[in-house]
Protein backbone atom coordinates (compact mmCIF):
# COMPACT_ATOMS: atom_id res chain seq x y z
CA UNK A 1 0.00 0.00 0.00
CA UNK A 2 1.22 3.48 -0.75
CA UNK A 3 1.81 6.00 1.88
CA UNK A 4 0.72 9.38 2.58
CA UNK A 5 4.72 10.07 3.29
CA UNK A 6 5.31 10.08 -0.08
CA UNK A 7 3.18 12.69 -1.01
CA UNK A 8 5.15 15.51 -0.03
CA UNK A 9 7.45 16.61 -3.53
CA UNK A 10 5.92 13.75 -5.73
CA UNK A 11 7.76 13.14 -9.06
CA UNK A 12 10.55 15.10 -8.03
CA UNK A 13 13.05 16.04 -10.54
CA UNK A 14 15.88 13.93 -11.39
CA UNK A 15 19.54 16.08 -12.25
CA UNK A 16 19.59 15.52 -16.15
CA UNK A 17 23.11 14.47 -17.29
CA UNK A 18 24.27 13.55 -20.84
CA UNK A 19 23.26 10.01 -21.51
CA UNK A 20 25.41 7.08 -23.27
CA UNK A 21 23.97 4.61 -25.65
CA UNK A 22 22.14 1.42 -24.81
CA UNK A 23 23.80 -1.33 -26.93
CA UNK A 24 22.97 -1.11 -30.70
CA UNK A 25 21.17 -4.26 -31.75
CA UNK A 26 21.95 -5.94 -35.15
CA UNK A 27 19.52 -6.99 -37.41
CA UNK A 28 19.67 -10.56 -38.72
CA UNK A 29 20.92 -10.77 -42.47
CA UNK A 30 17.58 -10.78 -44.28
CA UNK A 31 16.21 -7.93 -42.87
CA UNK A 32 19.74 -5.62 -42.69
CA UNK A 33 18.77 -3.93 -45.87
CA UNK A 34 15.60 -2.68 -44.34
CA UNK A 35 16.64 -2.04 -40.76
CA UNK A 36 16.36 0.75 -38.62
CA UNK A 37 18.98 3.19 -37.19
CA UNK A 38 16.88 4.74 -34.27
CA UNK A 39 17.61 7.21 -31.43
CA UNK A 40 15.19 7.59 -29.23
CA UNK A 41 15.05 11.44 -27.02
CA UNK A 42 13.37 12.66 -24.14
CA UNK A 43 12.41 13.08 -20.74
CA UNK A 44 11.28 10.37 -18.35
CA UNK A 45 8.48 9.06 -20.15
CA UNK A 46 10.97 8.02 -22.76
CA UNK A 47 13.70 7.14 -20.86
CA UNK A 48 11.86 5.06 -18.77
CA UNK A 49 11.63 6.17 -14.78
CA UNK A 50 8.51 4.29 -12.97
CA UNK A 51 9.21 0.68 -14.34
CA UNK A 52 11.62 0.06 -11.51
CA UNK A 53 14.42 -1.77 -13.84
CA UNK A 54 17.14 0.02 -15.24
CA UNK A 55 20.22 0.17 -17.20
CA UNK A 56 23.21 0.36 -14.52
CA UNK A 57 25.28 3.23 -16.91
CA UNK A 58 22.16 5.24 -17.21
CA UNK A 59 23.13 6.85 -13.43
CA UNK A 60 20.17 9.71 -12.64
CA UNK A 61 18.79 9.17 -16.78
CA UNK A 62 17.14 5.79 -15.43
CA UNK A 63 16.59 4.67 -18.65
CA UNK A 64 15.21 1.34 -18.41
CA UNK A 65 15.27 -1.84 -20.41
CA UNK A 66 11.69 -2.11 -19.85
CA UNK A 67 10.54 1.11 -21.70
CA UNK A 68 8.97 1.44 -24.95
CA UNK A 69 11.86 2.54 -27.05
CA UNK A 70 14.39 -0.39 -25.85
CA UNK A 71 10.63 -2.50 -26.66
CA UNK A 72 10.51 -1.41 -29.80
CA UNK A 73 13.97 -1.94 -30.67
CA UNK A 74 13.86 -5.40 -29.42
CA UNK A 75 10.97 -6.18 -31.42
CA UNK A 76 12.11 -4.75 -34.75
CA UNK A 77 15.72 -5.81 -34.95
CA UNK A 78 16.84 -2.56 -35.54
CA UNK A 79 20.61 -1.91 -37.04
CA UNK A 80 21.77 0.46 -34.33
CA UNK A 81 20.04 2.06 -31.36
CA UNK A 82 21.00 5.28 -29.24
CA UNK A 83 18.81 5.77 -26.07
CA UNK A 84 19.73 9.47 -25.38
CA UNK A 85 15.97 9.66 -23.31
CA UNK A 86 16.62 11.32 -19.65
CA UNK A 87 14.38 11.49 -16.54
CA UNK A 88 14.22 14.90 -16.02
CA UNK A 89 14.73 17.06 -19.12
CA UNK A 90 13.14 19.76 -20.64
CA UNK A 91 13.65 20.88 -24.30
CA UNK A 92 16.94 23.25 -23.48
CA UNK A 93 18.43 19.07 -22.26
CA UNK A 94 17.29 17.74 -25.44
CA UNK A 95 19.01 20.41 -27.92
CA UNK A 96 21.90 20.20 -25.39
CA UNK A 97 23.00 16.95 -24.40
CA UNK A 98 20.92 14.75 -26.86
CA UNK A 99 20.70 15.16 -30.24
CA UNK A 100 24.46 14.14 -30.65
CA UNK A 101 23.51 10.84 -31.42
CA UNK A 102 21.59 12.69 -34.46
CA UNK A 103 23.07 11.95 -37.88
CA UNK A 104 21.82 11.94 -41.66
CA UNK A 105 22.19 7.51 -41.22
CA UNK A 106 19.43 8.04 -38.30
CA UNK A 107 16.22 6.55 -40.10
CA UNK A 108 13.91 6.84 -37.05
CA UNK A 109 13.41 8.96 -34.32
CA UNK A 110 11.54 9.39 -31.55
CA UNK A 111 10.95 12.23 -28.82
CA UNK A 112 8.84 12.70 -25.36
CA UNK A 113 9.45 16.28 -24.23
CA UNK A 114 7.58 19.03 -22.40
CA UNK A 115 6.09 18.12 -19.47
CA UNK A 116 8.84 18.97 -18.01
CA UNK A 117 8.83 22.56 -19.37
CA UNK A 118 5.59 23.16 -18.12
CA UNK A 119 6.22 22.32 -14.62
CA UNK A 120 4.91 18.30 -14.52
CA UNK A 121 6.35 18.23 -11.27
CA UNK A 122 5.07 21.36 -9.20
CA UNK A 123 1.32 20.72 -10.92
CA UNK A 124 1.82 16.55 -8.87
CA UNK A 125 2.91 17.79 -5.89
CA UNK A 126 0.11 21.04 -5.59
CA UNK A 127 -2.28 18.34 -6.28
CA UNK A 128 -1.44 15.56 -4.61
CA UNK A 129 -0.56 17.31 -1.18
CA UNK A 130 -1.95 20.45 -1.60
CA UNK A 131 -5.59 21.63 -1.83
CA UNK A 132 -8.43 21.78 -4.74
CA UNK A 133 -7.82 25.62 -5.01
CA UNK A 134 -3.73 25.28 -5.10
CA UNK A 135 -4.48 22.48 -7.50
CA UNK A 136 -6.69 24.54 -9.78
CA UNK A 137 -4.29 27.10 -9.83
CA UNK A 138 -1.26 25.03 -10.24
CA UNK A 139 -3.13 23.30 -13.45
CA UNK A 140 -4.21 26.48 -15.17
CA UNK A 141 -0.11 27.78 -14.48
CA UNK A 142 0.55 25.03 -16.19
CA UNK A 143 -1.88 25.35 -19.23
CA UNK A 144 -1.18 29.09 -19.63
CA UNK A 145 2.80 28.22 -20.28
CA UNK A 146 1.73 25.07 -22.65
CA UNK A 147 -0.39 27.67 -24.73
CA UNK A 148 2.25 30.66 -24.23
CA UNK A 149 5.70 29.65 -23.96
CA UNK A 150 5.86 25.70 -25.00
CA UNK A 151 4.69 26.36 -29.11
CA UNK A 152 8.31 27.89 -29.57
CA UNK A 153 10.42 25.55 -27.71
CA UNK A 154 9.12 22.39 -28.87
CA UNK A 155 9.31 24.54 -32.64
CA UNK A 156 12.81 24.97 -31.96
CA UNK A 157 13.52 21.65 -30.84
CA UNK A 158 11.58 19.87 -33.50
CA UNK A 159 13.92 21.93 -35.98
CA UNK A 160 17.17 20.92 -34.53
CA UNK A 161 15.67 17.56 -35.15
CA UNK A 162 15.15 17.34 -38.68
CA UNK A 163 18.67 19.69 -39.59
CA UNK A 164 20.42 16.90 -37.15
CA UNK A 165 18.24 14.00 -38.81
CA UNK A 166 17.36 15.13 -42.31
CA UNK A 167 16.87 11.38 -43.17
CA UNK A 168 14.58 10.96 -40.35
CA UNK A 169 11.27 9.36 -39.82
CA UNK A 170 10.18 11.31 -36.45
CA UNK A 171 7.82 10.40 -34.40
CA UNK A 172 6.21 12.53 -31.27
CA UNK A 173 4.69 10.76 -28.62
CA UNK A 174 2.34 12.44 -26.29
CA UNK A 175 1.34 11.99 -22.88
CA UNK A 176 -1.65 10.09 -20.93
CA UNK A 177 -3.79 10.86 -18.72
CA UNK A 178 -2.82 10.53 -15.25
CA UNK A 179 -6.04 9.54 -13.07
CA UNK A 180 -9.56 7.37 -13.04
CA UNK A 181 -11.93 8.47 -11.98
CA UNK A 182 -14.24 7.08 -8.84
CA UNK A 183 -13.15 5.45 -5.57
CA UNK A 184 -9.31 5.86 -4.90
CA UNK A 185 -7.25 5.01 -1.87
CA UNK A 186 -4.93 8.32 -2.18
CA UNK A 187 -5.85 10.34 0.52
CA UNK A 188 -6.99 13.66 -0.15
CA UNK A 189 -6.83 12.81 -4.09
CA UNK A 190 -10.14 14.00 -5.07
CA UNK A 191 -12.04 13.83 -8.06
CA UNK A 192 -11.85 17.57 -8.77
CA UNK A 193 -7.81 17.23 -8.45
CA UNK A 194 -7.64 14.01 -10.89
CA UNK A 195 -10.15 15.59 -13.59
CA UNK A 196 -8.58 19.05 -13.56
CA UNK A 197 -4.59 17.11 -13.75
CA UNK A 198 -6.18 15.29 -16.70
CA UNK A 199 -7.88 18.46 -18.37
CA UNK A 200 -4.08 19.77 -18.24
CA UNK A 201 -3.21 16.38 -20.00
CA UNK A 202 -5.57 17.05 -23.14
CA UNK A 203 -4.29 21.06 -23.37
CA UNK A 204 -0.72 19.58 -23.73
CA UNK A 205 -1.52 16.93 -25.82
CA UNK A 206 -3.34 19.70 -28.18
CA UNK A 207 -0.06 21.75 -28.14
CA UNK A 208 2.12 19.09 -28.69
CA UNK A 209 0.25 17.33 -31.57
CA UNK A 210 -0.55 20.76 -33.53
CA UNK A 211 3.69 21.89 -33.30
CA UNK A 212 4.84 18.05 -34.76
CA UNK A 213 2.15 18.50 -37.38
CA UNK A 214 3.40 21.80 -38.13
CA UNK A 215 6.94 20.54 -38.07
CA UNK A 216 6.06 17.92 -40.41
CA UNK A 217 6.06 15.06 -37.92
CA UNK A 218 4.05 12.50 -36.90
CA UNK A 219 2.60 12.67 -33.21
CA UNK A 220 1.60 9.09 -31.40
CA UNK A 221 -1.53 9.73 -28.64
CA UNK A 222 -1.15 7.05 -26.48
CA UNK A 223 -4.36 8.69 -24.41
CA UNK A 224 -6.67 5.84 -25.64
CA UNK A 225 -4.32 3.18 -24.85
CA UNK A 226 -3.82 3.98 -21.35
CA UNK A 227 -7.91 4.36 -20.96
CA UNK A 228 -9.00 2.71 -17.56
CA UNK A 229 -5.77 1.90 -16.39
CA UNK A 230 -4.41 5.90 -14.94
CA UNK A 231 -4.02 6.55 -11.45
CA UNK A 232 -6.20 5.12 -9.15
CA UNK A 233 -7.58 2.07 -11.53
CA UNK A 234 -7.65 -1.30 -10.40
CA UNK A 235 -5.52 -2.31 -12.75
CA UNK A 236 -2.91 0.82 -12.80
CA UNK A 237 -0.48 0.74 -15.63
CA UNK A 238 0.92 4.28 -14.07
CA UNK A 239 2.32 4.69 -10.62
CA UNK A 240 0.98 6.57 -7.81
CA UNK A 241 2.70 7.95 -5.27
CA UNK A 242 5.60 5.85 -5.00
CA UNK A 243 8.57 4.79 -3.01
CA UNK A 244 11.18 6.20 -5.16
CA UNK A 245 9.37 9.54 -5.38
CA UNK A 246 10.61 10.36 -9.22
CA UNK A 247 8.88 6.78 -10.35
CA UNK A 248 5.71 8.54 -8.72
CA UNK A 249 2.82 9.41 -11.49
CA UNK A 250 5.01 7.84 -14.59
CA UNK A 251 4.10 4.81 -16.37
CA UNK A 252 4.81 1.20 -14.96
CA UNK A 253 6.17 -1.92 -17.42
CA UNK A 254 2.69 -2.76 -18.53
CA UNK A 255 2.08 1.14 -19.07
CA UNK A 256 4.99 0.76 -21.55
CA UNK A 257 4.17 -2.46 -23.10
CA UNK A 258 0.55 -2.28 -23.33
CA UNK A 259 0.19 1.20 -24.38
CA UNK A 260 3.16 3.32 -25.08
CA UNK A 261 4.52 0.59 -27.31
CA UNK A 262 1.19 -0.73 -29.10
CA UNK A 263 0.77 3.55 -29.48
CA UNK A 264 4.54 3.80 -31.28
CA UNK A 265 3.55 0.94 -33.45
CA UNK A 266 0.71 2.36 -34.85
CA UNK A 267 2.68 4.70 -36.24
CA UNK A 268 5.78 2.77 -37.41
CA UNK A 269 4.16 -0.60 -37.84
Amino acid sequence: MRHARYLIGAVAACTVVSGTAAPAFAADSDSASAAENYVALGDSYASGTGTREYFEDSGSCLRSPKAYPQLWADSHGVASFEFAACSGAVTDDVNADQLGSLSADTTLVTISIGGNDIGFVDVITSCVAGTDEGCDNAVNDASEEARNELPAKLDSTYANIRSAAPNAEVVVLGYPKINEMGDCGIPFYSEYKRQRINEGADELASVISERASAAGFSFADPRSAFEGHGVCASDEWINGPSNPIQESFHPDVDGHANAYLPTLNSVTG
